[in-house]
Protein backbone atom coordinates (compact mmCIF):
# COMPACT_ATOMS: atom_id res chain seq x y z
CA UNK A 1 0.00 0.00 0.00
CA UNK A 2 2.64 2.48 -0.79
CA UNK A 3 1.24 5.91 -0.77
CA UNK A 4 2.61 8.76 -3.04
CA UNK A 5 2.26 11.50 -0.27
CA UNK A 6 5.08 13.16 1.28
CA UNK A 7 3.28 13.39 4.43
CA UNK A 8 3.07 10.32 5.98
CA UNK A 9 4.21 9.88 9.10
CA UNK A 10 3.61 5.95 10.30
CA UNK A 11 3.09 3.45 7.42
CA UNK A 12 2.73 0.01 7.95
CA UNK A 13 2.68 -2.85 4.86
CA UNK A 14 1.81 -6.39 4.85
CA UNK A 15 2.04 -6.72 8.34
CA UNK A 16 1.65 -10.16 10.28
CA UNK A 17 1.50 -10.67 13.98
CA UNK A 18 0.88 -13.92 16.14
CA UNK A 19 1.12 -14.66 19.61
CA UNK A 20 2.29 -17.69 20.00
CA UNK A 21 1.00 -20.34 17.26
CA UNK A 22 -2.08 -17.71 17.26
CA UNK A 23 -1.62 -15.87 13.55
CA UNK A 24 -3.52 -12.48 14.69
CA UNK A 25 -2.72 -10.31 11.50
CA UNK A 26 -3.13 -11.49 8.07
CA UNK A 27 -1.68 -8.69 5.86
CA UNK A 28 -2.62 -5.33 7.71
CA UNK A 29 -1.53 -2.20 5.66
CA UNK A 30 -2.29 1.01 7.09
CA UNK A 31 -1.11 4.62 6.45
CA UNK A 32 -1.73 7.90 9.28
CA UNK A 33 -0.32 11.12 7.54
CA UNK A 34 0.55 14.19 9.67
CA UNK A 35 -2.07 16.05 11.35
CA UNK A 36 -4.62 13.11 10.32
CA UNK A 37 -7.22 11.69 12.59
CA UNK A 38 -7.65 8.02 11.87
CA UNK A 39 -10.68 5.65 13.10
CA UNK A 40 -9.98 2.10 13.98
CA UNK A 41 -13.01 0.02 14.19
CA UNK A 42 -13.66 -3.63 14.48
CA UNK A 43 -15.48 -5.77 16.72
CA UNK A 44 -13.74 -7.45 19.74
CA UNK A 45 -11.38 -9.89 19.23
CA UNK A 46 -10.43 -8.54 15.71
CA UNK A 47 -6.77 -7.53 16.12
CA UNK A 48 -7.04 -4.03 16.51
CA UNK A 49 -5.48 -4.11 19.94
CA UNK A 50 -2.85 -6.17 18.48
CA UNK A 51 -2.01 -3.74 15.80
CA UNK A 52 -1.33 -1.12 18.03
CA UNK A 53 1.17 -3.32 19.69
CA UNK A 54 2.70 -4.33 16.29
CA UNK A 55 2.94 -0.40 15.32
CA UNK A 56 4.66 0.44 18.87
CA UNK A 57 7.48 -3.13 18.64
CA UNK A 58 5.28 -4.61 21.82
CA UNK A 59 4.22 -7.15 19.67
CA UNK A 60 7.91 -8.88 18.68
CA UNK A 61 6.51 -11.90 16.33
CA UNK A 62 5.49 -10.15 13.73
CA UNK A 63 6.50 -9.29 9.89
CA UNK A 64 6.15 -6.54 7.29
CA UNK A 65 7.56 -3.18 6.71
CA UNK A 66 6.84 -0.31 9.62
CA UNK A 67 8.67 3.33 8.97
CA UNK A 68 8.04 6.39 10.68
CA UNK A 69 8.72 10.00 9.19
CA UNK A 70 10.37 7.53 6.31
CA UNK A 71 12.34 5.56 8.30
CA UNK A 72 12.40 1.61 8.20
CA UNK A 73 10.89 0.65 12.15
CA UNK A 74 10.18 -2.65 11.48
CA UNK A 75 12.18 -3.85 13.86
CA UNK A 76 12.07 -1.00 16.52
CA UNK A 77 11.35 -1.35 20.34
CA UNK A 78 9.01 0.61 22.21
CA UNK A 79 11.01 3.11 22.97
CA UNK A 80 12.36 3.23 19.75
CA UNK A 81 9.31 4.73 18.44
CA UNK A 82 8.63 6.53 21.30
CA UNK A 83 11.95 8.58 20.69
CA UNK A 84 10.70 9.09 17.00
CA UNK A 85 6.91 10.97 18.52
CA UNK A 86 4.87 8.47 18.83
CA UNK A 87 2.75 8.49 21.86
CA UNK A 88 0.70 5.89 23.49
CA UNK A 89 -2.30 6.07 25.80
CA UNK A 90 -2.76 2.54 26.73
CA UNK A 91 -6.30 0.76 27.69
CA UNK A 92 -6.22 0.71 31.26
CA UNK A 93 -4.40 4.36 31.22
CA UNK A 94 -1.35 3.31 32.52
CA UNK A 95 -0.52 6.10 34.93
CA UNK A 96 1.81 5.72 37.67
CA UNK A 97 -0.01 5.00 40.96
CA UNK A 98 2.77 6.28 43.19
CA UNK A 99 3.59 9.28 41.82
CA UNK A 100 1.57 12.42 41.82
CA UNK A 101 -0.37 14.14 39.25
CA UNK A 102 2.63 16.69 39.10
CA UNK A 103 5.56 13.71 38.85
CA UNK A 104 3.38 12.10 36.21
CA UNK A 105 3.23 14.71 33.67
CA UNK A 106 6.44 16.34 34.57
CA UNK A 107 8.36 13.20 33.84
CA UNK A 108 7.15 12.82 30.46
CA UNK A 109 7.86 16.38 29.33
CA UNK A 110 9.50 17.79 26.38
CA UNK A 111 10.08 21.55 25.33
CA UNK A 112 7.15 22.37 22.93
CA UNK A 113 3.63 24.07 22.07
CA UNK A 114 1.96 21.42 24.77
CA UNK A 115 3.98 22.34 27.52
CA UNK A 116 2.30 22.09 31.64
CA UNK A 117 0.58 25.00 31.32
CA UNK A 118 -1.29 24.17 28.78
CA UNK A 119 -2.25 20.70 29.71
CA UNK A 120 -3.48 21.83 32.81
CA UNK A 121 -5.51 24.49 31.19
CA UNK A 122 -6.76 21.64 28.72
CA UNK A 123 -7.71 19.67 32.02
CA UNK A 124 -8.39 21.76 35.03
CA UNK A 125 -9.59 18.91 37.25
CA UNK A 126 -6.02 18.05 37.00
CA UNK A 127 -4.81 21.48 38.48
CA UNK A 128 -7.25 20.85 41.09
CA UNK A 129 -5.85 17.59 42.04
CA UNK A 130 -1.77 18.17 41.40
CA UNK A 131 -0.15 16.67 44.77
CA UNK A 132 -2.56 13.29 44.43
CA UNK A 133 -1.15 10.07 44.07
CA UNK A 134 -2.07 8.54 40.44
CA UNK A 135 -3.83 5.78 42.90
CA UNK A 136 -5.93 8.43 44.37
CA UNK A 137 -7.89 9.54 41.14
CA UNK A 138 -10.78 8.61 39.63
CA UNK A 139 -11.02 6.41 36.40
CA UNK A 140 -11.83 10.10 34.53
CA UNK A 141 -9.20 11.88 36.05
CA UNK A 142 -6.24 8.61 35.43
CA UNK A 143 -7.24 8.92 31.86
CA UNK A 144 -7.02 12.84 31.51
CA UNK A 145 -4.14 12.16 33.12
CA UNK A 146 -2.43 9.53 30.48
CA UNK A 147 -3.89 11.91 27.89
CA UNK A 148 -1.73 14.97 28.88
CA UNK A 149 1.57 12.93 29.57
CA UNK A 150 1.19 11.29 26.22
CA UNK A 151 0.82 15.43 25.17
CA UNK A 152 3.84 16.39 26.90
CA UNK A 153 6.20 14.28 25.39
CA UNK A 154 5.28 16.70 22.17
CA UNK A 155 3.74 14.06 19.74
CA UNK A 156 3.37 13.61 16.42
CA UNK A 157 1.30 10.85 16.80
CA UNK A 158 -1.37 9.85 19.55
CA UNK A 159 -2.40 6.52 19.81
CA UNK A 160 -5.61 5.97 21.76
CA UNK A 161 -7.10 2.82 22.41
CA UNK A 162 -10.40 2.95 24.29
CA UNK A 163 -9.90 5.94 25.77
CA UNK A 164 -13.69 6.22 27.06
CA UNK A 165 -13.57 3.06 28.07
CA UNK A 166 -15.98 2.37 31.43
CA UNK A 167 -16.02 6.38 31.95
CA UNK A 168 -18.94 8.00 33.16
CA UNK A 169 -21.00 9.81 30.40
CA UNK A 170 -20.04 13.38 31.47
CA UNK A 171 -16.27 12.00 31.38
CA UNK A 172 -16.82 10.77 28.03
CA UNK A 173 -17.74 14.03 26.65
CA UNK A 174 -15.06 15.61 28.51
CA UNK A 175 -12.35 13.05 26.58
CA UNK A 176 -13.85 13.90 23.35
CA UNK A 177 -13.78 17.66 23.69
CA UNK A 178 -10.12 16.95 24.01
CA UNK A 179 -9.61 14.25 21.41
CA UNK A 180 -11.37 17.26 19.18
CA UNK A 181 -8.42 19.41 20.61
CA UNK A 182 -5.74 17.42 19.48
CA UNK A 183 -7.04 16.85 16.06
CA UNK A 184 -7.40 20.74 15.76
CA UNK A 185 -4.08 21.51 17.39
CA UNK A 186 -2.30 19.18 13.72
CA UNK A 187 -1.61 16.11 15.99
CA UNK A 188 -2.74 12.86 14.43
CA UNK A 189 -4.60 10.55 15.79
CA UNK A 190 -5.29 7.11 15.83
CA UNK A 191 -8.50 6.31 17.60
CA UNK A 192 -9.55 2.97 18.91
CA UNK A 193 -13.46 3.06 20.44
CA UNK A 194 -16.76 1.23 21.12
CA UNK A 195 -18.54 4.26 19.94
CA UNK A 196 -17.96 3.68 16.02
CA UNK A 197 -20.57 6.96 15.44
CA UNK A 198 -18.22 9.09 17.69
CA UNK A 199 -14.91 7.96 15.99
CA UNK A 200 -16.17 8.52 12.64
CA UNK A 201 -17.45 11.96 13.16
CA UNK A 202 -13.93 12.87 14.89
CA UNK A 203 -11.94 10.80 12.18
CA UNK A 204 -10.41 12.15 8.56
CA UNK A 205 -10.32 8.34 7.52
CA UNK A 206 -11.47 5.04 8.71
CA UNK A 207 -10.30 1.06 8.63
CA UNK A 208 -12.66 -1.71 9.81
CA UNK A 209 -10.97 -4.87 10.83
CA UNK A 210 -12.12 -8.12 10.85
CA UNK A 211 -10.08 -11.61 11.75
CA UNK A 212 -7.28 -9.71 11.34
CA UNK A 213 -7.76 -8.15 8.02
CA UNK A 214 -9.05 -4.60 6.75
CA UNK A 215 -12.59 -5.26 5.03
CA UNK A 216 -13.27 -1.54 4.73
CA UNK A 217 -11.13 1.42 4.48
CA UNK A 218 -12.08 4.96 3.15
CA UNK A 219 -12.72 8.54 4.71
CA UNK A 220 -14.98 8.76 7.15
CA UNK A 221 -17.71 9.74 5.68
CA UNK A 222 -17.57 6.48 3.03
CA UNK A 223 -16.59 4.22 6.18
CA UNK A 224 -19.83 5.95 7.39
CA UNK A 225 -21.99 5.50 4.74
CA UNK A 226 -21.26 2.08 3.90
CA UNK A 227 -23.96 -0.79 4.24
CA UNK A 228 -21.44 -3.00 4.98
CA UNK A 229 -19.97 -1.61 7.87
CA UNK A 230 -23.38 -2.07 10.75
CA UNK A 231 -22.31 -6.12 9.94
CA UNK A 232 -18.77 -5.98 10.17
CA UNK A 233 -19.61 -4.09 13.28
CA UNK A 234 -22.35 -6.37 14.98
CA UNK A 235 -24.55 -3.56 15.49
Amino acid sequence: MSTARTDTLLEAEGLHAWYGSSHVLHGVDIAIHRGETVGLLGRNGMGKSTLIRSLLGHVTQREGRITIAGHDQSRARPHEVARLGVAYVPEGRGVFPNLSVRENLLMAARRGDWSYERVLRTFPRLAERLKNLGAQLSGGEQQMLAIGRALMTQPSLVILDEATEGLAPLIVAEIWRVIGEIRASGIATLIVDRDYRRVLAHSDSALVLQKGQVVLRGNADEVAASPALAAYLGV
